[in-house]
């Protein structure tokens, strides 16, 4: 069976490949924005926000395509907010020097669908802790880095640059790319999608 990947992210593409696994790109179309807000109305914690937002874009692929499909989200929780990407470079330069000497939660959610019920869903955390940044580092960070970190919320891609940012990292590298890989291969091997 083909795993349908419902994401149009980079990183979640390459980790699925570089694992061997064979799948297919289909990305949701859903609001995320729209679903973080009712999920806020609603009191979830910004853990329970990835999740949704994986278990809806799985949904929506799901009920159109069949097969299993695979959603994905992350957010990113600094204090008791929800940050989401920056618009421009100078929110960018803002949120880093929100970020600077604190440590923020990346939480990735992961969730399996097909004939759009949900039949698994996942969420992972990793605790990131920025150093203190200097505003002469950030200018040369957000000069040298450019204007793809928008793409990422955050504005940092810890296999680049952006593990310049940290003093120290708990959790697992798969989660702060985005798709906790090692509980959904698990999944997978025992769903029968991939061979035990």
């Amino acid at each position: 069976m083909t795993l349908i990947l419902a994401s149009g992210s980079a990183s979640r593409a390459m980790l699925l490949s570089n694992a061997g696994i064979p799948f297919i790109k289909i990305p949701s179309t859903v609001d995320e924005d729209q679903i973080k807000d009712e999920c806020l109305l609603r009191g979830f914690t910004p853990k329970a926000i990835a999740m949704r937002l994986a278990e809806a874009k799985a949904q929506q692929v799901a009920l159109a395509n069949p097969g299993m499909v695979l959603g994905g989200d992350q957010v990113l929780q600094l204090d008791n907010d929800l940050i989401s990407k920056s618009p421009d470079m100078d929110a960018a330069r803002d949120l880093l020097k929100r970020m600077s000497g604190k440590t923020h939660y990346l939480h990735a959610g992961i969730a399996l669908c097909e004939n759009g019920q949900l039949i698994w869903s996942s969420v992972e955390t990793a605790e990131m802790s920025v150093r203190p940044l200097t505003d002469a580092f950030i200018d040369r960070y957000l000069d040298e880095a450019g204007e793809k970190l928008l793409t990422t919320v955050g504005n940092y891609m810890l296999e680049g640059l952006g593990v310049q940012l940290f003093d120290s990292i708990r959790g697992d590298y798969f989660t702060v790319l985005g798709l906790p890989l090692l509980p959904l291969l698990g999944k997978l091997r025992q769903l029968k999608v991939l061979n035990p």
